[in-house]
């Protein structure tokens, strides 16, 4: 399967746009629909998506139930499989190689006019070192026709760069555009240990889809999905440059940071391409970001307590805050679970616990459960000098944070019948 195989739901807009505000505000004026833009002023012959990957859209696309999608993340968490490499010659991303490396070329917006120019934010990096993989998110700066300044957050990546640097080397690296949503969706994954994201992806494509998930090696010999839309390959360089300011997934400014430069040393694309031009902080940005971390939070729930569902918030811009859906054997099982999701996410900020007759993707019905169902002087919990998330602008100096929890379930073992809602 393939990114644009997924789009027969979008709507096709043939008018110009620029590549500088235009797909911003026609997502804005239009309720964030998913369309493709087949016109686009600075890039002739090239196309970009917007809107594709919310919670909904995403789920029908690949075949989940939204119901379903934890559990199946969790289940190619646990079930890694092997990818099949092709020939260059059997790669649809190899079609199209540029003579001469020009990313300014390609269809790579500024979306919000806060923003520091034209980012790459829906782009994977695909990086090996010392026999290692990895597959990331990390935003990506266009700072001149072979240069990105990439975002590296503190984890693995970024560990592996470190790494490299104190020996004086630079880390080999494919930047992929718009490869098969499941693909996505394992590289949004994060765990404590090493583990390749592509095995998770192609676990997950041979379940969803019953074929194996195809990958190439390209010229510098890090290995691609063949089907995706656009390879550039290069490497994480020793330079560092400015990266920011920069909406990121709250709607609120990040800052500039000193960041590691990308050369790139070649780009290669489809035939009549499609580049996946997420917008920060819309609903698409939220549903890459949080889908992946529910099946982790839930199993790590799961080792205390009985935990049916998670809910990433979207006032929590689906990162900061979730809600834990449990069926309780015992008083304590509230906090419990409290604790364990923290663990399990330690970005997050808020937790909010309910029984299992409360739909955790109701807002409404989940503050019910607070209301009636949670007192603050016993059912909180509150924890000081806790590792915040760089996405919070609240967070202390020192990067820290405080995070609060809600056991909004009804306590165990007395009458329930006085908690339940008749509507």
């Amino acid at each position: 399967m393939a990114f644009r195989d997924h789009l027969g739901a979008a709507n096709n807009e043939p008018s110009q746009v620029s590549l500088i505000h235009d797909m911003l505000n026609h997502s804005q004026s239009t309720g964030h629909e998913m369309t493709i833009f087949s016109n686009i002023e600075e890039c002739p012959g090239h196309r970009a998506a917007v809107n594709m990957l919310t919670r909904d859209r995403l789920c029908a696309a690949i075949g989940i139930e939204p119901e379903a999608y934890i559990d199946t993340l969790g289940w190619a968490m646990t079930n890694p499989g092997q990818p099949e490499i092709v020939s260059q010659e059997n790669a649809p991303c190899l079609e199209n190689q540029q003579s001469e490396v020009d990313l300014t070329v390609l269809p790579i917006p500024h979306h919000w006019p806060e923003d520091r120019g034209r980012y790459s934010s829906a782009s994977i990096i695909i990086a090996e070192d010392n026999g290692i993989r990895n597959v990331s998110f990390h935003r990506q700066y266009l700072r001149d026709p072979n240069h990105f300044v990439v975002r590296l957050v503190p984890r693995h990546l970024r560990t592996m760069v470190m790494a490299a640097r104190e020996e004086g080397r630079e880390v080999s690296i494919a930047v992929v555009n718009a490869p098969d949503p499941v693909v996505l969706l394992a590289a949004a994954m994060s765990f404590n240990e090493n583990i390749d994201e592509l095995t998770i992806a192609a676990a997950l494509h041979e379940k969803l889809y019953g074929k194996t998930l195809q990958l190439v090696e390209l010229p510098n010999g890090i290995h691609a999905p063949a089907n995706a839309e656009y390879v550039m390959w290069g490497r994480i360089t020793l330079e560092d440059d400015d990266e920011g300011p920069y909406v990121d997934i709250t709607g609120t400014v990040d800052d500039v940071r000193q960041e590691p430069v990308i050369e790139i040393d070649g780009i290669s694309h489809r035939n009549n391409p499609i580049f996946h031009a997420l917008i920060p902080g819309e609903a698409e940005h939220k549903t890459l970001m949080g889908l992946p971390r529910a099946p982790t939070i839930k199993a790590a729930v799961n080792e205390v307590v009985d935990c049916l569902d998670v809910h990433m918030t979207e006032g929590g811009c689906g990162w900061l805050g979730a809600v834990l859906k449990i069926r309780k054997t015992s008083q304590e099982d509230g906090m419990k679970a409290i604790e364990a999701a923290f663990a399990g996410h330690r970005s997050m900020k808020i937790v909010t616990v309910v029984d299992e007759d409360i739909d955790i993707t109701d807002p409404v019905r989940v503050e019910w459960a607070m209301m009636t169902r949670w007192q603050p002087d016993k059912d909180t919990l509150i924890l000081s000098g806790q590792r915040g998330s760089s996405l919070d602008p609240s967070r202390y100096d020192d990067g820290n944070t405080s995070k609060i929890g809600y056991d909004a379930t009804i306590d165990f073992g007395i009458d329930q019948s006085g908690f339940m809602s008749v509507q």
